[in-house]
């Protein structure tokens, strides 16, 4: 059985020790944090095969915050599970540190630390703190010798006055916020955060971004976040890669990526006594989005390939005796992107 095993939604009491497999202080390699070439990972066999991930290559660097994205069942958490060796890959090499998946194991654990979707990397049975000092004990810290660090993560994560609660009595949130305590007092040198932000709350997720920059820029730390929360990966990440259908499709800067594939978006109000009429016209034309009609003013968004398509809508809206009101730029953003990217795979034979 592997050292790190996953536990199913009824065995959280059987949890498994993910959170505890963090790092020592150990030096630094030559080599990147993480290594992934040529992983191949099937399940099931004939007819029936899903092809999760599909001869998938990457390296991420020490002290990078690197965001996978893909649609569901793109194959993200099957790389996740791959590395920390909750799935084994039919073909490929994976290496943390320069260590490969299958040399010194527990040196190359010692190193890691994740949290699963669902909180599936704590004991729901037992409270907050207790989760958190029986990993610090695995790892060999003495309690005590944590309790400080311990206290400072229930106090930014806001579980303080929740310390002694079991996890099962918690809220979906706050059970996320636990998971994320109990790997962050361990201080991995390379954290895996498998939709971190799941249950979060706004002002628990701007705290979480900005730790996870601290971590990274102070301290060197090492993130790999897979999330579908565009404005968390647009915030904290380097970098980004893209998967669809088990497969990279994007590797590069996030700011890489919104100039690739921006597009000109506007917003756009104007006044007009038939807004139906307005709508009827402009509609099979533009990418028109967020139509909004307040008595005889409306606004919408607009996405245009160019500027000079700006022109037209102009004088389309002119044709239709619409007075503007306002035109402003919209800022592109990660979400843009990402969604031209998949669409446009999608679209491919």
């Amino acid at each position: 059985m592997n050292e790190i095993e996953s536990a199913t939604d009824d065995e959280h009491e059987s949890a498994p020790s993910v959170a505890a497999d963090v790092a020592t202080n150990s030096p630094v390699s030559g080599d990147p944090a993480l290594t992934v070439r040529n992983l191949e990972k099937t399940y099931d066999s004939g007819e029936n095969a899903v092809h999760a991930v599909d001869d998938v290559s990457f390296s991420v660097e020490h002290g990078s915050v690197v965001g996978l994205l893909g649609p569901n069942g793109a194959g993200k958490t099957t790389i996740i599970k791959s590395v920390l060796g909750l799935v084994t890959p039919d073909a490929g090499d994976i290496l943390v540190d320069g260590i490969g998946i299958d040399e010194r194991r527990s040196a190359r654990y010692d190193r890691v630390g994740a949290t699963l979707e669902g909180a599936r990397n704590i004991y729901w049975k037992l409270s907050v703190r207790e989760n958190m000092e029986f990993f610090a004990s695995l790892q060999g810290i003495h309690p005590k010798t944590a309790r400080d660090r311990h206290d400072a993560y229930l106090e930014l994560l806001d579980l303080a006055d929740r310390a002694s609660t079991p996890v099962n009595e918690l809220s979906r949130g706050m059970k996320q916020k636990a998971s994320i305590a109990c790997v962050l007092a361990r201080e991995p040198s390379i954290l895996f955060l498998d939709e971190p932000t799941l249950g979060l709350d706004v002002r628990a997720s701007e705290i979480l971004s900005a730790e996870l920059l601290r971590l990274s820029g102070d301290e060197g730390k090492t993130v790999v976040i897979s999330s579908h929360d565009m404005d968390v990966i647009q915030e904290v990440c380097d970098r980004v890669i893209i998967l669809h259908d088990g497969r990279v499709i994007s590797d590069s800067s996030v700011d890489e990526l919104i100039d690739l594939f921006q597009t000109k978006a506007y917003q756009v109000a104007v006044t007009i006594d038939d807004p139906d009429e307005l709508h009827e016209h402009l509609a099979p034309r533009y990418d028109i989005s967020d139509w909004t009609v307040t008595d005889r003013t409306v606004s919408f968004e607009v996405t245009v390939p160019d500027g000079e398509r700006l022109y037209d809508l102009i004088g389309d809206l002119q044709t239709t005796g619409a007075v503007p009101v306002s035109i402003e730029d919209v800022e592109p953003d990660m979400k843009d992107a990402y969604l031209h990217l998949t669409e446009t795979t999608e679209e491919r034979p």
